[in-house]
């Protein structure tokens, strides 16, 4: 007896292709014979266009613009910047970052890849990272440092526009000094996340950064625990309790290596930003 093959179908779990985006833009600073830091890669892609800020000395500048609406569900969106040995590398955005929903239910993937050579410095300051209503974005941030490598990186996440609520956020950064993990940390905000919104997480927050700074100059002794904010721990006189307004609160803390971490939350990216700023200028960043 001959046994009948059934067709070949395709299985009811397969998820259908991604119509997303798929873009990488490309940095690398380079020292000439004089010192100076050049830029003999600077290639935008898709959502990304590199533009060169003229600097009169002092580190190169990157400004990154966005050419288009990005990051969108489906999308795979990647920046890799490398600073070689001896360069000094500055790289800013020219506006906030946007998290959208797409046209299917995949995720956004964005991937910020940086390497840091020896006697290099980069400093990554980009614009804050807002998650709009609707939204699913997985950002990965890797770090790899030379031993004598400096690194000043921060990083701003926006909870959903004015009066909208926030979409689904997971953001990790890991940095590798010298070959070992000097970082590794993993967030998760928004639906699907459980707690994200409670008292031992956000706490009604909707603006949440960090400002690392690593360096050689921190194996002589480690940065001080230090309170941010902290001239706003006042109560509102005639205010209850209960209707006070969120304040902005931060602690800046050593890690257990060349470095240190300022980690904040606010009510809003501008608040933040002053948290922030108030970490670099004590850190010397």
């Amino acid at each position: 007896m001959t046994l009948a093959l059934p067709p070949q179908t395709t299985p009811a779990t397969a998820a259908p292709p991604s119509a997303g985006l798929r873009a990488t833009a490309r940095v690398v600073a380079r020292t000439d014979a004089d010192g100076t830091t050049r830029l003999p890669v600077l290639d935008g892609d898709g959502p990304f266009a590199l533009r060169r800020v003229r600097a009169h000395g002092g580190p190169a500048r990157v400004c990154v613009v966005g050419a288009m609406s990005a990051p969108l569900g489906g999308d795979r969106l990647a920046i890799e910047v490398t600073a070689e040995a001896g360069s000094a590398l500055h790289v800013t955005a020219a506006a906030a970052t946007v998290a959208l929903p797409g046209r299917t239910g995949a995720p956004a993937h964005y991937d910020v890849r940086l390497t840091v050579g020896e006697g290099a410095r980069l400093d990554w300051l980009p614009e804050p990272l807002i998650s709009a209503a609707g939204s699913d974005l997985r950002m990965t941030t890797t770090v790899e440092l030379a031993a004598t490598a400096r690194l000043v990186l921060r990083e701003e996440q926006v909870l959903g526009r004015s009066g909208e609520p926030t979409g689904a956020l997971r953001s990790r950064l890991t940095v590798r000094r010298a070959g070992r993990t000097l970082l590794d940390q993993e967030t998760a905000y928004g639906p699907g996340a459980p707690g994200w919104d409670t008292s031992a997480v956000l706490g009604g927050h909707r603006a949440l950064g960090q400002l690392l700074v690593v360096g050689p100059e921190f194996e002589d002794g480690p940065a001080p625990v230090r309170l941010l904010g902290a001239t706003g721990d006042q109560p509102h006189r005639g205010r209850p309790s209960g209707d006070r307004p969120l304040d902005a609160r931060g602690v800046l803390a050593p890690l257990a290596g060349p470095g240190a971490l300022a980690t904040a939350v606010a009510p809003d990216a501008l608040r933040l930003r002053r948290l922030l700023d108030e970490a670099a200028r004590g850190l010397g960043g």
